[in-house]
């Protein structure tokens, strides 16, 4: 988000009526300064095109240093913003106005030398020296009350926008911790399923008595689904290697539980490894193609991983749907995309073509000392 885009005296329409403004201020303090000048006493006796001629002239230079303070502003808003150093900013920007001014007031005045006899032949009253310091001093305060107004402005809009970026921020990770406790509900869930449990200790059982290697080997692989879980589902994001270690466990419990029913192809370029992704996405997947397709031994599922080369990991499965579908909550994918989204990456692709179902995730970049954005 730009912390400023605009600022008070932007709008063309302000900055007219400011100009007006300024015009009548540099005669209001003159005139309160010395009522009782001279110049005030006789000023309507001089004739209409003086008259006329100051005011252009005066309307001319209060909108020349008008224009330049708003210019010098917006330009020091962007090398050298108060946020920065606040100090420099008002040495720097002080020292240019003054400048500028005195500049203003040269041309103004080489003007009248131009113009005006007086001028050229040096023969100016102490009155009128003494209005010239008036318009000088009037001059600065209109540079610095321009400033002042601009200033204030763009602190009290910073503000605004700093305060609004940190609801945003306090808004996202809410939205992130509660996403991230759904998957690590999700997770629970697994766990502490009865079926779940209860099918893979049948198994785990039938195995020992039947292969006692195999079966060590399924306890083993059982253990570290476990271990997963209980460690890896309360992360952000996990490197791509560690997730797919927990897959091969995980797909060797469903090898041994659906025998031939399944197939799994995983192909996967060795250089995604240290990419990353939300925890359990994977296994969320498998889960989703397990649930709404038949695993049949002459017919059995085939579930595709493999990389490609928009560094994308694509999850495909054959369409074998079961003849009474459970209504589908799609919990597992929307967590997944919802996980995405408050990483604020791409989101997961899903395409059903009839024939098989994919679902494309981005595989994301990231130091291995970030996998845990909670810390």
């Amino acid at each position: 988000m730009d912390i400023i885009k605009d600022t008070f005296l932007s709008n063309k329409g302000k900055r007219i009526l400011f100009v007006f403004f300024a015009f009548l201020l540099l005669y209001l303090v003159a005139y309160i300064i010395d009522p009782y000048s001279d110049y005030w006493i006789n000023y309507f006796e001089r004739s209409t095109s003086s008259i006329i001629g100051e005011w252009v002239i005066s309307f001319l230079s209060c909108l020349l240093i008008s224009e330049s303070s708003i210019f010098i502003q917006t330009k020091l808003n962007k090398v050298l913003p108060w946020t920065e150093n606040p100090v420099k900013r008002l040495v720097t920007e002080t020292v240019i106005n003054v400048a500028t001014v005195l500049f203003i007031i040269f041309l103004t005045t080489l003007y009248f030398y131009l113009v005006d006899h007086n001028y050229r032949h040096g023969s100016l009253s102490i009155e009128e020296i003494r209005g010239f310091m008036q318009w000088i001093i009037v001059s600065l305060m209109i540079a610095f009350i321009i400033s002042a107004i601009n200033t204030g402005n763009y602190l009290i809009v910073n503000w605004k926008n700093t305060a609004i970026e940190a609801a945003e921020h306090k808004l996202a990770a809410a939205e992130q911790k509660q996403v991230a406790m759904e998957a690590e509900l999700q997770a629970l869930k697994l766990q502490i399923d009865p079926h779940f449990v209860f099918n893979n200790l049948s198994v785990l059982s039938e195995l020992i008595l039947e292969d006692q290697q195999l079966g060590h080997e399924y306890a083993e692989n059982f253990s570290k689904v476990y271990r997963y879980l209980l460690v890896n589902s309360k992360k952000d994001v996990i490197t791509l290697e560690e997730e797919l270690r927990f897959l091969n466990a995980y797909v060797f419990l469903l090898k041994n539980r659906a025998g031939e029913g399944v197939i799994f192809n995983i192909e996967i370029d060795k250089t995604y490894y240290n990419y990353h992704l939300p925890p359990l996405t994977l296994q969320l997947l498998i889960e989703n193609a397990l649930k709404h397709n038949k695993t049949l031994r002459g017919n059995p599922l085939i579930i595709s991983i493999s990389s490609n080369e928009n560094e994308q990991l694509v999850i495909s499965n054959t369409l074998i749907p079961l003849e009474k579908q459970a209504p589908s909550s799609k919990t597992g994918l929307n967590n997944i995309i919802n996980r995405y989204r408050l990483l604020g990456d791409s989101v997961p692709e899903i395409t059903n073509n009839g024939l098989s179902f994919t679902v494309s995730i981005p595989l994301l970049k990231y130091d291995t000392k970030h996998t845990d954005f909670r810390g």
